[in-house]
């Protein structure tokens, strides 16, 4: 078949389009803010590359095919050995090394992006080793477009610019087009595994199809490369908003040689090299060649024109099984990945983007104070859910800022604020998880909101709001009173010999949340699943954070205890280090034959809960090192941390090594960020995220609470004698109440907290008679309007537990 080359490619629509492999070894893009093109790389090829926002990708994957035109056509990803190193300290500059098996030949790419133009630009150099393949070898340029992250409904054609050959496709307003410095001496455009130059060189080795269109479906790019003597020439890729914009910057940007351009795209980078004021390699195990490269992969995921928002991963996880129903993968923002990015790199002495990430916060925070589950960089949320330790990380990175002095001219009070009295109005009860699949009561979730408000109550404290601040106090202090009774069990049944025990979360429904949960009875149902447990045998290493923040010391006997409990239910002994599964019975995570996590499967090992078991470590004296080289020595060969590592027996016909990365995300920004604060936590002796004020108020100096917290969404059914019920209300009422069935009916109106636009009234217990049970309705003012219901609270004459 060798149809004209004003033909139109047959096969239409193509296969179900599909995304590549998460495994990324590279992440990259220019460092200037005028470069809106990002690229990750996997098994020795380009995949995703991202234009013109951080969380839009464009392409599945692009690579060559290399052939003789008799006996073989290799595919770099599938058929070569890959080598990846970073030919530039500090700097996400690549050489990709692919090889022959049989050492023949190898492709040479040098992987960058044009320093000022949305143009990615691949150098290469074919260096032939065999003698009979001289003159015989052939190069065929390969590219999948998934331009605005759908693999159907993109269109193509061949097409000519100033004589010069160029291949385009487009998808809406987004225009991709290929080019080579030397030219093109063939094209074709395709549709997938019909008429795809892959389909084409694979039957016998040789191009023959030139399709000259091919429109609406998963299409696919071809060029022969029109090979120089000395082997070496630059394809490019360019993007744009219209055909001729797009083709104007593929031109300036193959006028310009490639060395000018490597010049100053690592020139760029390396202007923002750590300051050696911040250079911690000596706490690293490696020389801090991870730690630097850590902080260049954070960077890369900020986004250029919503500034501050950072997100989680370029990689879809397993996303060789995903296709254009799933647009997320990771590349949306999450509050608490940004914040933990932005931390890190404040830890490494960069500001401006964690301001940055701020300011974006309080841009996109509702009005009610709450932040979307995740959103695009442009704000829109994602995913619905409502996760506290999301709406109380924003505060703890606006309090760092002004521990720092880098808050600028920003002014954060508002969002704190509201942030501050949304927690207050929804906690303890968060709806989800930090790991976004159960409510309850989560040690991880309540660790976070306590040092936020904390952190909330000390600043408003300096700046004289005396007020305000006893307000969060109280809150918090019963928070930190209660932790025991919502979250530890008595009667855990994993290790013998030790019954109490923080777990993992102590669920509750959301819409009706109990406000006694009972920790040793509860039942949870798992994601994923995961199947119904009682919640007492559901263990997890989520307590760690009432050590990382402060709230409880490291060496509390029911911290240690949980410890002996989690580390010989979810703890594995990989070769790399010690690594934790976040609870057992997770089924988020690679299937134990190796396939594919479908909606069920097998949680595996996090490099993130390794690095939080290096902070506890630290905390409790001993030296965390062994954790930063664990770490360390997870990354793959181009140095990215994974989302989960293979905690399994090998199985290399599914090509998972244990203690190696499986297909979720990689690299997860958030697995970055654990191993820089971690390494400078070592550096300072004492953990990076550890709010002093709250270390102080609840380790050093135990405050006990004078209060119980009574609100609508946790409405207390008893209180201890001698406490405060302390009534909070997000709008302004008379309390209707009595001690003696209604014998007498007292009137109370709330008191308002204006800073905080909060309302409350308070109850002084002591003053009632033992078993008293006080009943209760509001007036609401505003509404004038009575509430409908009563609420009853028993004083019990002992105190809780």
């Amino acid at each position: 078949m060798n149809p004209l080359e004003n033909s139109i490619a047959f096969g239409a629509p193509g296969i179900e389009p599909r995304w590549t492999s998460s495994a990324k070894e590279g992440v990259g893009t220019a460092y200037h803010t005028s470069c809106r093109v990002w690229f990750t790389l996997s098994h020795g090829i380009v995949n995703e590359i991202y234009y013109p926002h951080v969380d839009q990708p464009n392409t599945r994957d692009f690579q060559f095919l290399v052939t003789d035109g008799e006996t073989f056509c290799h595919e770099e990803k599938r058929d070569l050995t890959h080598a990846i190193d970073y030919p530039e300290r500090d700097c996400l500059f690549y050489r990709l090394t692919n090889s022959e098996p049989r050492g023949r030949y190898r492709v040479v790419k040098h992987i960058f992006a044009d320093p000022h133009q949305s143009v990615l630009l691949v150098h290469t150099k074919v260096e032939v080793l065999d003698e009979s393949l001289r003159g015989k070898l052939r190069l065929y340029a390969l590219l999948a477009p998934h331009i605005t992250g759908y693999g159907a409904g993109n269109s193509c054609w061949c097409s000519e610019v100033a004589g010069i050959k160029l291949i385009r496709a487009q998808r809406e307003n987004v225009h991709l087009i290929m080019a080579c410095s030397t030219g093109f001496s063939r094209r074709s455009v395709g549709y997938v595994g019909f008429s795809d130059g892959w389909q084409d060189l694979m039957h016998n080795f040789k191009m023959d199809w030139q399709f000259r269109t091919a429109e609406n479906g998963n299409i696919a790019l071809t060029g022969e490369v029109d090979l120089p003597a000395t082997h070496e020439f630059t394809v490019a890729v360019a993007f744009g908003r219209s055909y001729q914009s797009t083709t104007a910057k593929l031109f300036q940007s193959l006028a310009d040689p490639f060395e000018s351009h490597r010049q100053a795209y690592v020139r760029q980078w390396q202007r923002a090299v750590v300051n050696p004021k911040f250079d911690f390699s000596a706490d690293t195990s490696d020389g801090g060649g991870m730690y630097r490269l850590s902080r260049c992969v954070l960077l890369a995921h900020e986004d250029k024109v919503f500034q501050g928002a950072l997100v989680a991963s370029m990689s879809i996880p397993w996303g060789e099984t995903k296709g254009d129903n799933d647009l997320g993968g990771y590349h949306l923002v999450w509050t608490r990945d940004l914040v933990q990015s932005a931390t890190a790199l404040l830890a490494t002495g960069q500001t401006g983007t964690p301001l940055r990430a701020l300011i974006w916060l309080a841009a996109i925070q509702r009005p009610d104070g709450s932040f979307p589950q995740n959103s695009w960089i442009d704000g829109s949320a994602y995913w619905s859910g409502l996760q506290l330790d999301q709406v109380a990380a924003p505060i703890l990175l606006a309090w760092r800022l002004h521990r720092q002095d880098a808050l600028g001219l920003f002014n954060p009070r508002v969002m704190m604020v509201r942030a501050a009295a949304h927690l207050i109005l929804q906690g303890p009860i968060t709806s989800q998880d930090r790991w976004e699949e159960n409510a309850g009561y989560s040690p991880s979730t309540l660790a976070t909101v306590i040092a936020a408000l904390v952190c909330a109550a000390d600043w408003a404290k300096e700046f004289g709001l005396a007020g305000v601040a006893d307000f969060v106090f109280a809150y918090t202090d019963w928070l930190a009173a209660h932790l025991e009774d919502w979250t530890v069990t008595t009667q855990g049944e994993l290790v013998e010999g030790f019954p109490r025990h923080y777990i993992r979360i102590n669920p509750t429904d959301p819409n009706a949340p109990d406000a006694h949960a009972d920790p040793n009875t509860t039942m949870i149902q798992l994601a994923n699943g995961g199947g119904l447990h009682p919640g007492r045998n559901v263990v997890g290493g989520d307590f760690l954070h009432l050590v990382r923040f402060g709230i409880r010391g490291a060496n509390d006997p029911l911290i240690r205890d949980s410890i002996e409990v989690i580390d010989r239910v979810v703890k594995h002994d990989l070769p790399q280090g010690p690594g934790w599964r976040r609870y057992n019975h997770d089924g988020y995570g690679q299937k134990d034959d190796g396939s594919a996590y479908d909606g069920t499967g097998v949680g595996r090992c996090w490099p993130i809960l390794t690095g939080e078991r290096g902070h506890y470590e630290l905390a409790a004296g001993r030296d965390p090192k062994p954790f930063i080289a664990a770490m360390e020595n997870f990354a793959n060969q181009g140095g990215m941390i994974t989302e989960q590592l293979w905690d399994g027996p090998d199985l290399p016909d599914a090509n998972m090594k244990r203690g190696c990365p499986t297909g979720a995300a990689m690299p997860l920004c958030w697995s970055h960020a654990e191993y820089i604060s971690l390494v400078r936590s070592r550096h300072d002796g004492v953990c990076l995220h550890r709010v002093e004020p709250a270390f102080q108020r609840y380790v050093l100096h135990p405050t006990e609470s004078n209060y119980e917290i009574w609100s609508l969404r946790h409405p207390l059914r008893r209180v201890s004698r001698g406490k405060i019920l302390r009534i909070i209300l997000a709008a302004q009422a008379t309390v209707v109440w009595s001690t003696d069935d209604g014998a007498q009916t007292n009137l109370v109106d709330t008191i308002h907290e204006s800073r905080l636009n909060l309302w409350f009234a308070d109850f002084p217990t002591a003053d009632w008679p033992a078993a008293s049970v006080l009943t209760f309705t509001f007036f609401w003012k505003r509404d004038q309007r009575w509430e409908g219901r009563d609420w009853q609270v028993s004083v019990l004459s002992e105190q809780l537990s």
